[in-house]
């Protein structure tokens, strides 16, 4: 049988990490579950990582590298508006196509704050920096203030988080989809107001 490499391993762990913590919660996320939803033995987990709190990581990295990839997947030639739907939305898909990853992602970041203080909030960063590049390349034709474009991350994501809770809560999907246009709605309807009152930055 070919010897599966070590950064395969450590891919298969990081996924199934994220399925036992959504399962388990971060308690019950053992080396042992982790190990069984990787069809791995725990020698095996423990010869990629060193403790569960270096798997924890790295699952970190996956998790700010999926935000990541939907936020800068957004085409950047368009409006601000536009780009703001286009990030909100793809956020939403994301959280959709996976209960497991939104499960675990709130999971993390709460956990994270129990017991790390600031690497909670670090995921949280990351991804309202790329928000805000995103936003603010969008908008370079026409530009806003900063206060518009942190307003603008701060809605987004609220609206975003708010729908994977209520996904989580009640795990019906027609009902979601439907969720996720008005969200983008309520979106389309304050940025257009807060742009109207806002002077064009000089």
């Amino acid at each position: 049988m070919a010897r599966i490499p070590v950064a395969q391993r450590r891919r298969d762990f990081i996924e199934a990490a994220v399925e036992v913590i959504a399962a388990h919660g971060i308690d019950g996320a053992t080396t042992r579950r982790i190990a069984e939803q990787a069809k791995a033995n725990v020698a095996m987990l423990h010869y990629c990582y060193d403790s569960k709190e270096d798997l924890f990581a790295d699952v970190y990295t996956f998790v700010a590298g999926k935000y990541r990839e939907v936020i800068e997947g957004s085409d950047p030639h368009t409006t601000l508006p536009d780009a703001a739907r286009q990030i909100l939305r793809g956020v939403m898909e994301c959280y959709l196509d996976s209960p497991s990853f939104t499960a675990a992602t709130f999971e993390l970041v709460n956990w994270a704050r129990r017991q790390h203080g600031d690497r909670g909030i670090a995921v949280y960063d990351q991804a309202f920096d790329t928000v805000r590049k995103a936003l603010q390349e969008a908008s370079a034709d026409d530009p806003v203030t900063p206060e518009v474009i942190d307003e603008a991350t701060y809605v987004l994501a609220t609206l975003a988080d708010g729908f994977g809770v209520n996904w989580l809560t009640y795990g019906d999907a027609s009902v979601a989809r439907a969720q996720m246009d008005l969200n983008c709605s309520v979106l389309d309807t304050w940025l257009a107001t807060r742009l109207a009152a806002t002077p064009a930055k000089a």
